[in-house]
């Protein structure tokens, strides 16, 4: 596949910035997913950015250990060239940010907890061009199996008045299968930690649990915040994580109302001490590029477009929630999510825990992306 034409090759020299960040860090994330595709290959995007291009990119980072930002900054020129992706619309690109709650948990139901955490149902399958049903919408990509051949999945509003009271479903949906993974106090909060696809809970039983994303009900997410602007209770601009927590606060009876308005729903999976890297705090859980994410280094993009692994220096000068300095840096794509769409569209990981969700939720801003693309496919580019 070639390389599409809405990458517009720079020089580095054009990266505003790009000698001050801090490469050694985002190197140390590249690498992860060095050792990571050994395992298993990442898929190559939609504009052509060829995943095995990044062999040698790759086999270096293995065996390399750049002892300060300046060595970090000469392996990505050595091996990459820098170039502009615009949006959609041809203008700049939108940022926003995510992060790993920490949230209080029981492992059963309890009078405080009763908003679970579901695990995968056994009857949830894959949807591709080969199984689609006629007359499905082809944005689906889960089903639910019958014996009529697989069906849209129940969305939230179903799922929740099933699994939430015991009744509804019990003969032909989720209530009593036994999927609770862990019970949360609030609903609100466990909405959050669907937006997120990803938590760390604080057990009852003294445990530390990690949940991450394991499937979804397959609907397209519409945001609480969209829907609050559309009917005139926050106005857009101040739309925020923290500005849509408080209306709910003070709405409580209307949680459900709004939060139903988004069909879709979020399936777990709970991981290993091993596999959520918890002897490192910093890293983040274990995302779709199959690496945990790091702070400030892990980026989320549109996976049909983007190959997972991309090194993007992003420049968003409005954005200082990070250090109070216009943002400026080179992260790696790791991670995606049904909001984040089109070419020039990011989710930036801040971190885990309340102070990582203070930034978060105050994050979106226009940015420009630079995605750095392996030399090997920029004609003429040479070493």
């Amino acid at each position: 596949m070639p390389l599409s034409q809405a990458f517009r090759e720079k020089s580095f020299d054009d990266l505003p910035g790009w000698e001050e960040d801090d490469h050694l860090a985002a190197f140390a994330a590249f690498r992860r997913s060095a050792f990571q595709v050994l395992a298993k290959p990442y898929r190559s995007g939609g504009l052509g950015v060829d995943f095995n291009a990044f062999t040698e990119a790759y086999a270096a980072a293995r065996t390399v250990s750049p002892t300060g930002r300046r060595q970090a900054r000469a392996f990505f020129e050595l091996h990459f060239i820098p170039a502009h992706i615009a949006a959609e619309s041809g203008g700049v690109g939108l940022v926003t940010g995510f992060y790993e709650p920490v949230v209080d948990a029981s492992p059963v139901r309890t009078e405080r907890f009763t908003v679970p955490l579901l695990s995968r149902p056994a009857d949830l399958v894959d949807i591709d061009d080969a199984n689609r049903p006629d007359g499905m919408d082809p944005y689906l990509a889960f089903g639910r199996a019958t014996s009529d051949g697989p069906v849209e999945y129940f969305d939230r509003g179903e799922i929740e008045r099933g699994a939430l009271v015991g009744k509804g479903f019990d003969a032909k949906g989720l209530a009593g299968k036994g999927l609770e993974i862990a019970w949360l106090a609030d609903k609100v909060d466990a909405f959050f930690i669907h937006v997120q696809g990803s938590a760390r809970l604080t057990m009852t039983d003294g445990r530390l649990c990690r949940v991450t994303y394991a499937a979804k009900s397959g609907q397209r997410f519409t945001g609480p915040g969209k829907i609050l602007s559309e009917l005139g209770e926050i106005p857009l601009e101040a739309v925020t994580m923290q500005s849509v927590r408080a209306w709910f606060k003070a709405h409580p009876q209307r949680i459900d109302e709004i939060l139903w308005r988004n069909r879709s729903y979020i399936f777990f999976r709970e991981i290993s001490v091993s596999e959520a890297a918890v002897d490192d705090p910093e890293l983040g859980p274990i995302a779709a590029a199959k690496v945990p994410l790091t702070p400030g280094r892990s980026v989320a993009v549109d996976r049909l477009l983007h190959t997972f692994g991309t090194p993007f220096y992003i420049d968003g000068p409005s954005l200082t929630a990070f250090d109070n300095k216009p943002f400026r840096r080179l992260m790696i794509a790791q991670d995606t999510g049904s909001a984040i769409t089109g070419p020039a569209r990011g989710d930036l990981f801040t971190g885990t825990g309340d102070a990582a969700g203070e930034i978060a939720g105050v994050v979106r801003n226009p940015a420009d992306f630079y995605a750095l693309i392996p030399r090997r496919l920029v004609p003429g580019a040479g070493r």
